[in-house]
Order: structure tokens, then C-alpha cells, then sequence
């Protein structure tokens, strides 16, 4: 009898190798009135979505939770399709045609409604494959990995201020007081079309991985996050100190944050769910 054929390397996992713990807070902040941040987990999926919503008349709020939800429902539906028989150029396929997907839904919304023009909205995503997370990101919401103690940056930001500073006008300490901190040069629903940038990271039992929005990452610099988490042994206490650190450092817009945790043992059963803003 011929020997079966091996596996592709390229052919990927639908469930992650490891179980994974969840928790996310979101809050409107010390300066705003409504909310423009959403979170979405889906367990189900080994997935989590982040957006920062912006525009005039609650448009931003509206362009984050099509946004989210958007996501979300394209790669259910890409899942079902592929099976297990996906690899990792689909799966990046799959990533960037969910946020395409989403990013015409609100360019489409925008211009059937006159006050919703120029809303729009970064998005940060995560899907959890083996023993590596698939991130794509629009915008400035950001991810970080959290590993032994140290804080890495996994995400470059789309914005005025980091071409600077990769173009070396301005340093990164410089930077944290410009005035041009919040102008991104990609977002969801701006343009018919978006690139969604997407990268695959290595994961290992105990690191935990941050999704947060400006609202976080401009209030705290990267060491402060550092200490919210090393304080913190329990997904939820970290999630709320976070939020709660922001705050205290000012809370100048609505802060999201998205906490996974990979630990041992086989994924459990899964479900969705949304955290009540406030």
C-alpha cells in the first residue's frame, strides 16, 4: 500500500493548540459623552475584533459595531465554507476579505446617509490557529503580546505620526505630545477599498495577548501597561485596572481592551458574547 501523503506545513488547524481564557472592558472615558469603541469575542471561532469608531452624530459608534459584527459574520461564514482543509494564504485571504467586507458595508452606509458621511473606524483582529495568532489591523488600535514579562508591540500604527517617526522627524518621545497623534492614514470605511495588514505570531502556554484602542495606548505608555499587567494574575483584574489606569491617566476618549490568555489542556465549549458598555 502506498504511503499516505503528508500533510502540507502551509495547511493550518481550525482550533487553537491550547485553551484559551478571555476578558475585555470597555469604557466611555473621563471626556467623551457616547461611546465609539466596540469588542467582539468569539470563542467558536478563536476570534477577537476591536474597533474605534469616528464621525459626528454617533456615526463612529454605528461604524465600530458594523464593523465588529461585520467581521465577525464573513469569517463564520468562511469557516463554514473551508473547513479544515484551509492554509495560511487562505486564512489571510479569509482575514482580508472579512474586513473588505466590512469596510464597504460602511463606506455603503455612509454615503446613503448624508449625516453619517465620513464615518469610519480601525479595526484590530485576532484568530487563534495552532500554536499561532493571525493579526490584521487598520488604523491605530493596536495589539501587544504580553510574554514573561515584557510587552511587545505586534502592530504598527496607520497614522500622520508614525511615518514620522519612521521618517525619522520626529522621535518617539517626541511624539507622545504632537498634536497629530490621532490622524490615521488607513481606516474601515473611508475609501471603498482597504489593505488589511496581517501578520502571524508564535504563541506559547502562559503569554496573553492585548488588543486595546488609542483610548488605552495614548494614556498609558508602554511601561505603564507593563505594570498593570505584572500587578495583575486574573484576565478580569487586568482589563478593568486597565481601563481604570487610563482613566486616572486622563481618559481623553472611549478605551477598549481585549485580553487572551493561552493556557494548557483542549479548547472548551465556546460561545459569543459582547461586554455591556459604560
Amino acid at each position: 500500500m502506498p504511503d499516505r501523503p503528508k500533510p502540507s506545513p502551509a495547511t493550518s488547524t481550525v482550533l487553537p493548540a491550547f485553551d484559551i481564557e478571555y476578558s475585555s472592558a470597555v469604557d466611555t472615558g473621563r471626556a467623551r459623552s457616547n461611546n465609539e469603541d466596540a469588542v467582539l469575542v468569539d470563542e467558536a471561532l478563536s476570534l477577537c475584533v476591536l474597533a474605534d469608531g469616528m464621525g459626528g452624530y454617533n456615526a463612529g459608534e454605528i461604524a465600530s459595531d458594523m464593523t465588529v459584527r461585520g467581521v465577525r459574520d464573513q469569517l463564520a461564514r468562511w469557516r463554514s465554507d473551508q473547513g479544515t482543509g484551509h492554509t495560511e494564504a487562505t486564512l489571510r485571504q479569509g482575514m482580508s476579505a472579512a474586513a473588505q467586507s466590512a469596510n464597504l458595508a460602511v463606506f455603503e452606509a455612509a454615503q446613503q446617509h448624508p449625516e453619517y458621511a465620513g464615518m469610519g473606524t480601525t479595526l484590530v483582529l485576532a484568530m487563534f490557529e495552532g500554536q499561532q495568532v493571525w493579526i490584521g489591523h487598520i488604523g491605530d488600535s493596536r495589539a501587544y503580546r504580553w510574554r514573561d514579562g515584557r510587552l511587545e508591540q505586534l502592530t504598527r500604527d496607520h497614522s500622520l505620526l508614525q511615518e514620522q517617526i519612521d521618517a525619522g522627524v520626529l522621535t518617539p518621545e517626541e511624539a507622545a505630545y504632537s498634536l497629530h497623534r490621532n490622524l490615521v492614514t488607513r481606516a474601515v470605511g473611508v475609501e471603498p477599498d482597504v489593505v488589511l495588514e496581517v501578520h502571524a505570531h508564535e504563541m506559547r502556554v502562559g503569554d496573553c495577548l492585548l488588543l486595546c484602542s488609542d483610548g488605552l495606548s495614548d494614556m498609558l505608555p508602554d511601561a505603564g501597561i507593563a505594570q498593570v499587567m505584572r500587578a495583575h494574575d486574573t484576565l478580569s483584574g487586568a482589563s478593568q485596572a486597565l481601563v481604570e489606569a487610563a482613566n486616572a491617566a486622563g481618559g481623553r476618549d472611549n478605551i477598549a481592551v481585549i485580553l487572551a490568555r493561552a493556557k494548557g489542556g483542549t479548547p472548551p465549549a465556546s460561545r459569543i458574547w459582547w461586554p455591556f458598555k459604560r
